[in-house]
């Protein structure tokens, strides 16, 4: 069952150039930072009521952020939903034609159990599906 909107992902050149726009100019306060190796990007998040905003900044010229950059600017790169059982719900897309980026899960940011579905499936929207447990 998708819950809620779990966070919104931004592709950014520098999450450093934008702790001033978020936590100086919106008051708001980002939570930390991680790098994620396998996905050549480091991530911060900013707790925005019950959601958050994802910052995404590529570690590699090769990173899928990095591409996602180069082609369409900084911006909003996802858009993820909160799931309860990320397993039954790619079975189900699966079984339902859905085209999926990701089969099985795969570790995300804040340890994350994470999913993407193919935005060609979504008229142009990345989605992942996030399993905080």
């Amino acid at each position: 069952m998708i819950n809620r909107i779990d966070h919104i992902g931004i592709a950014v050149k520098s999450i450093d150039e934008m702790i001033d726009l978020y936590e100086n100019t919106l008051g708001l306060k980002i939570k930390g930072s991680e790098v994620i190796e396998e996905q050549k990007v480091k991530t911060a998040f900013i707790p925005v009521g019950d959601s958050e905003i994802e910052l995404l900044e590529a570690t590699s010229p090769d990173s899928a952020i990095a591409k996602f950059i180069e082609k369409k600017g900084e911006g909003i790169q996802h858009i993820a939903v909160r799931v309860d059982d990320i397993e039954k719900i790619l079975a189900d897309l699966k079984v339902k034609g859905v085209r999926l980026i990701d089969e099985v899960p795969r570790y995300g940011a804040g340890g994350a159990r994470i999913a993407f579905v193919h935005p060609k499936c979504t008229h142009g929207v990345l989605l992942e599906l996030c399993q905080r447990d």
